[in-house]
Parts: C-alpha cells; structure tokens; sequence
C-alpha cells in the first residue's frame, strides 16, 4: 500500500472518531471535472458528489475564482456588521424562489433545525403555541439532538433519548395517515420531496398536494426539505417547483456552495415573524466565503442552464439503468430525479457492489444492503453518463456471477447463504 494513504489510514484509526466504519482505503489529493485523481494517481469517476454537495464537479474555474477572490481580501466576519456576500445571496435566492426572507448557517442539520424552531417560534410568537410536528417515516433531516426526534428512522434515534417531545411520524405517501395526525395543534409539517438517505424514494404530487392543503386547513407551516433535492438536482432548481405548490418554509445545504459549507432556511414573509432579534443566530453562518462561493455556483447554474442538463442528463441515466434492468436480475427497480438517482437491488449486496464500482474507477454511494445512489455534478455530461453506465454494466456482470457462484456452493453443499 502507498505509504502516504498506508500513513493517513493510522492517524485516522488511531485519533479520530469511528463514526464512519471503515472506510474505503483511498486518499484523495485533487479533482478535475467530475473526476477525483487519488494519491497513487489512479482517476475515479466521481458518480456521488459528495453526496449531492459538489455541485460544479471538482476545481471549477468559476467556483475556485470566487473562493481565492475572497479569501483575498477576508474570510470572516461578524453578523453584527453589513455583508454585501450575505445580503446579495439572500436577494438571489428569494427571487427565484417562493421565499422573502432567508437566514444562513452552515449544514443541512443546523437548516432544519432553524426550520423547526422557526415554526415553533412562529405560533409562540402569535400567542398560540403548538406542540406537534409531524414528519414521515424512513426520513432524514439531520444527525442534531432536534433533527434525530425528526428523523424517521429509529436506528438514529435510540443511542440519544429521550428525544425533544412532541414529534409524530407517519408513513411515506400515506394521504389517510397524514389526515389523521394533523390537526390544530400540529406546528409543522417537515417533509422531503425525496426521500434520499433511505434509498431516493420520490413523493407522490398528490400526496405533497394534500399536506399543502391541509397545513392551509389546519394553519400548520409546511417545511419542505430540500437539502439534498434543491439547487438543480432534481431538474428544476428547487424540487418544490415540480409539485405546483410552495412550502411557508424550505431548507438548502449540501450543493448550495459546492462544496463550502452553508446551509440556509428560506421561508415567507408571514412564517419568517417565528424569529425576532436574539431568537436564532449563528457565528460562522452567512460569512463572507460561503456566500461568495453560493454566488459563484448559482452564476454557474443560470450560465451554462444546469437545471436543464441535469434534467436531461438524469432522464439519459435513468433510461439506461432501467434498461440494465431488463438484462441484469440484480436490479430491481430505478427511483430517482434528475441527478438523483436510487438503484434498487434484489440482493443485499450494495455495499459489494459499491466496491466492484470502485475497484473499477466509479465512485457510486450505497443506502443500507439494497441501494445504490447516485448524485453526480451537475455538469456531467451524457457521455460520461454513457461511460458509467458501460463500467456498472460490467460491474453488474461480476457481481451476478459471483452471486451464481455462492448459490451453487451453498447448493451443491447443502448450505444457505
């Protein structure tokens, strides 16, 4: 092994904290495009982005000008002062956006928790204060003490109780469900329009219709979390703007910047009233860089209409892999939209398969034993879509027969597997 990643691997097992297993043995030094170049100098297509946050791929001109253009002259300052990155940013994403107000942190997780508090502020704040939040099953809106009691999956959330109270879960696409649980108590209604931590799962329109209408029955503000499906990803710039319908409040992260950590809560004039001056802030959210680098990659976006390549691009993938489907048994269904892709297999072999990609220069993210997930840059193009989709074919191949292999192991003698 390279001594330089034989090196980094013991200064990892030795000082940091296990909360990534054991990771895939391979050091990173540089990227171009929408490929990573690895410390022996191998290139990896990178088909997970860093899970939907490398908007622009990797060493975008655009992106690093922006970044070095700023580093230049500050990285940092305080919220008690004017940032013309910050207040720009804000007009930006307001105008193209349903939202009037928007505030800025730095993850995905502290978004939502600003959504939630926002909307727990905004029925204090009326005099009317309401305890219920309702969010759906197999969720996932961050790893904070707030955004586990949101997260619908139990395996996050046992470790840390007790939770914050007040949290009700339903099932995914479950109209009656919904209707049973919300009510005039109900606070909010968190929920993303696709499901990506547990294997892309897309809502239904009239599913995330009825919650618009029964937040608007019922008062409750409606927070769609667009995390991981905002900023282009799914084909439109924000997924919201495919269900004909708009949130009180949205949350955005991981592409925004891409890769420079923001996060932001976007809402309405009327659900923004949930904070006034002290209620919530953040030292490093909003600062100088972030806001620059989010600039530089909406610029980017608008340029070179993004939106629309990853809608192309997406449905060019999709129409491959379901055509896999037809010859590879692996494969059992293909979920997703635009560059969000969820492959579901017949086997519980995805984090096998994960490796076979990797082994083959695909870097491909797994969901539990059953999903491969894809979330490529933006600016991947449908002949490098075209190439991955040979290599997983390939991939695919190795693993069947590896699957026949074991089957007749175990049955020639006599064993399961």
């Amino acid at each position: 092994m390279e001594k330089q990643l034989e090196w980094t691997m013991h200064l990892d097992e030795k000082y940091y904290m296990n909360v990534f297993g054991k990771r895939i043995p391979v050091l990173f030094t540089h990227g171009k495009g929408v490929y990573l170049f690895s410390s022996e100098n191998k290139k990896y297509m990178d088909m997970i982005g860093g899970i939907a946050v490398n908007s622009l791929g990797h060493a975008h001109p655009r992106l690093v000008r922006a970044i070095c253009s700023q580093a230049r002259s500050f990285l940092h300052c305080s919220n008690y002062y004017y940032i013309e990155a910050q207040a720009e940013l804000a007009r930006r994403l307001c105008e193209i956006s349903f939202a009037d107000r928007a505030f800025f942190c730095n993850s995905g997780a502290e978004a939502n928790e600003g959504a939630l508090k926002l909307a727990r502020g905004y029925f204090y704040r009326k005099g009317t204060p309401r305890p219920k939040i309702i969010s759906a099953r197999r969720s996932f809106h961050g790893r904070t003490m707030t955004t586990i009691a949101a997260t619908g999956q139990e395996k996050m959330q046992i470790p840390f109780a007790p939770l914050m109270p007040g949290v009700v879960h339903v099932p995914y696409n479950d109209i009656d469900a919904l209707m049973r649980e919300t009510d005039t108590t109900t606070c909010a209604v968190i929920i993303e329009l696709v499901q990506g931590e547990s294997g892309v799962f897309p809502a239904d329109i009239q599913y995330i219709q009825a919650i618009r209408r029964l937040c608007d029955e019922t008062g409750a503000l409606l927070i769609v979390d667009e995390v991981q499906s905002g900023i282009a990803r799914t084909g439109t710039l924000f997924a919201y703007q495919q269900y004909d319908i708009h949130p009180d409040i949205l949350t955005s992260a991981k592409g925004l910047a891409g890769g420079v950590p923001i996060g932001a809560v976007l809402a309405t004039q009327e659900a923004s009233t949930g904070f006034c001056v002290g209620d919530h802030g953040s030292t490093f959210g909003g600062n100088p860089l972030a806001c620059s680098a989010a600039l530089a990659v909406l610029d980017e976006i608008e340029k070179k209409n993004l939106t629309e390549r990853a809608r192309k691009t997406g449905a060019f993938l999709i129409k491959k892999l379901r055509s896999l489907a037809g010859r590879h048994p692996l494969l059992a269904e293909i979920r997703g939209s635009g560059l969000l892709i969820g492959i579901g297999l017949t086997r519980p072999i995805a984090v096998s398969l994960k490796k076979m990609c990797f082994d083959s220069g695909i870097l491909v993210g797994s969901v539990g034993d059953n999903t491969i997930r894809l979330a490529p840059p933006l600016i991947l193009t449908q002949a490098q879509a075209a190439s991955f989709i040979t290599i997983f074919d390939q991939a695919l191949s190795v693993a069947e027969a590896k699957e026949n292999s074991s089957d007749g192991s175990a049955k020639s003698s006599g064993g399961f597997l």
